[in-house]
C-alpha cells in the first residue's frame, strides 16, 4: 500500500496531466460533427496499431514469473488486436457508403 502512495506522490503531476486529457478529449469529441466522426474514428482505430506494438514489446522484455506484466501485456495484445480490426471495419463499411450500387 505504501509503495502505491508513493507512487502517486511522486507521479502526481502526471497523473493530473492524463485527468486533464480524459476531459479536453470528451469535450473535443462531442463538438466533432456526426459527418466527419466515423472517418476520424476509424483512422484512429488503425492508428492504435502503435498499441499493439506496445504489447508485443512489454510481453517480450517481461520475466517469465512477472505474472503482472504478462497479464497486461496479453490484455495490450488482445485489445489493441480488437482495436485494429475494428478501426479496420469501421472504415471498410464507411467506404461501402461511397460506392456506387450496381444498375439492374
Amino acid at each position: 500500500m505504501n509503495s502505491i502512495i508513493e507512487f502517486i506522490g511522486q507521479n502526481i503531476s502526471y497523473i493530473y496531466l492524463i485527468i486533464l486529457m480524459v476531459f479536453v478529449g470528451i469535450e473535443l469529441i462531442s463538438h466533432v460533427p456526426s459527418v466527419l466522426h466515423t472517418p476520424l474514428m476509424s483512422g484512429a482505430n488503425a492508428i492504435h496499431g502503435v498499441v499493439l506494438i506496445g504489447a508485443i514489446i512489454v510481453l517480450g522484455h517481461s520475466a517469465s514469473d512477472d505474472y503482472f506484466s504478462l497479464i497486461v501485456g496479453f490484455v495490450g495484445v488482445l485489445v489493441g488486436t480488437l482495436n485494429v480490426i475494428g478501426g479496420f471495419v469501421v472504415t471498410d463499411r464507411m467506404l461501402e457508403m461511397f460506392k456506387k450500387k450496381p444498375k439492374k
